[in-house]
This record gives structure tokens, C-alpha cells and sequence, in this order.
């Protein structure tokens, strides 16, 4: 039995799209509906459900970055409104998506498709559409971030910053005077820095090639980076792996 999640922040949405599936595909089985990006994301690890089906904007995290941290097979269906420019960006990298308002018609062709092909794991084509769908070529990179300390603002200079992480409601900013606090998402953060010195490596990590130290696979073969100065190890998800290969 194929096993599926739904993620909607609109809960009319969602069972909009759980009845739709279950009538086109009454062997499927809906193992839950997550109502943001976090629940989400905690549910598909916990569960490995063969398919996601994620709507692309929900609070806590999109559904580009949830995918982005999917560790294991499951294969998503994006469900979104978005414009033409996005659409090309799913079909050039050969993403699943249906469109919002969902058509019986549409989705009952993503049915077909999904029925009558394996599970193909999104990997380094997330990574793509995501860049292209939040590159700002045009905004000037930052140079310097405004970070929170306790009730103190510091200006640090982003050669300095070792690691950017997603932490709640806030990103720490990992620097070599310590550790700060914004309220910039990740994505943000990414777009506005110079990517040939920042590297996204999760949903939730961006970090300094400058501080790179090495890299080390576990014997699940998942991949992790050591920065200099900071003692711990950060995980590399599955759609940034290929980054590392000529490395």
C-alpha cells in the first residue's frame, strides 16, 4: 500500500486534496495532514511515507524546504499557485507539481504518473529550483549582519561568521566572537550573500566556505561538515550532497 502526507496551512485545502486522492487512488493511504512546514517536516521523517504532497507556502517552512530536508525516499508533490516563472523552474528540473485551484483532471494525471512510476527522489534538482526561485542578482551582497546579543545589537562582518542555523523562531548567527540571534530566514540569508562563499547545506544551514574544515560520511553514508573553531559536526541533506563532490 502507498502511503502519503498532505501539508496545507489551509485545513479546507487539504481535505480538499485528501478526498480528491482518495477517490482517484482508493488504494492510497493518508497517513497524515500537517498544517505547517515544521509538522511536516517532523511527520516525514517519522513516518517515511512514500509520497508528500506539500503546498510551496506555509509558515515555519516552505514546502521547497521541507523538501529539502527529506533524508530518506519518500517523493514529493509540490501543490502550489505559484507563476509561470516557477513553473518552468519545476518543469525544467523535472519536479511533480499540481497547480493550485487542484482540478480533478490535473491531479488525476499526477496520479498516473506517480502510479505508474518509482519513487525518483528529488535530490540535487531541489537545490536548483530553490536558487532559482529566491536569487536577487540584482540586490547588492550583504557585507555585514545586524545581530541581537542579549538587549545589544552588534554589526558582524559576514568574513567572520562561521555558520548560519535555523533555530525556532530565529536564526543564530555562528561568529567567531560568539553567537547571535536574527530574524532572517535562511532562504533570505542565502540570497542576499555571495554564493561562492556561502553554501545552503540544509533546510536549515548556511554556511562559510572560508571555515570549512573537512567533511565526514557516517556509515549510513550521510554526509557531515566540521567548520574550524566550532566543535561540533553539521548535517548535510541529501539535495546539497552533490555540492561536495569535486571537493
Amino acid at each position: 500500500m502507498t502511503r502519503a502526507l498532505i501539508a496545507d496551512d489551509e485545513p479546507h485545502l487539504a481535505h480538499y486534496l485528501r478526498d480528491q486522492l482518495q477517490a482517484l487512488w482508493p488504494e492510497l493511504r493518508i497517513v497524515h495532514v500537517a498544517r505547517n512546514g515544521v509538522d511536516a517536516a517532523a511527520r516525514i521523517a517519522e513516518l517515511e511515507p512514500d509520497l508528500a504532497f506539500l503546498d510551496i507556502q506555509m509558515p515555519g517552512l516552505s514546502g521547497l524546504e521541507v523538501a529539502q530536508g527529506i533524508e530518506g525516499q519518500t517523493r514529493v508533490v509540490f501543490v502550489t499557485a505559484f507563476d509561470e516563472f516557477a513553473l518552468q523552474a519545476f518543469e525544467h528540473a523535472a519536479l511533480d507539481y499540481v497547480l493550485k485551484p487542484v482540478s480533478t483532471e490535473r491531479l488525476g494525471r499526477t496520479v498516473a504518473r506517480l502510479r505508474a512510476a518509482p519513487a525518483a527522489p528529488s535530490g540535487p534538482a531541489m537545490a536548483r529550483v530553490l536558487h532559482q526561485l529566491t536569487a536577487a542578482p540584482s540586490r547588492p551582497r550583504l557585507r555585514y549582519i545586524l545581530a541581537s546579543q542579549g538587549d545589544r545589537a552588534h554589526h558582524i562582518d559576514v568574513a567572520n561568521i562561521r555558520f548560519f542555523f535555523a533555530d525556532d523562531k530565529y536564526t543564530v548567527v555562528a561568529s567567531v566572537d560568539g553567537e547571535f540571534l536574527i530574524r532572517t530566514p535562511i532562504t533570505e540569508l542565502a540570497a542576499q550573500l555571495d554564493p561562492e562563499q556561502f553554501w545552503q547545506v540544509h533546510r536549515s544551514t548556511l554556511i562559510n566556505l572560508a571555515w570549512l574544515e573537512g567533511t565526514r560520511r557516517d556509515q549510513a553514508s550521510r554526509l557531515f561538515v566540521r567548520m574550524r573553531g566550532h566543535a561540533g559536526e553539521l548535517p548535510v541533506s541529501r539535495a546539497f550532497v552533490h555540492l561536495f563532490k569535486a571537493m
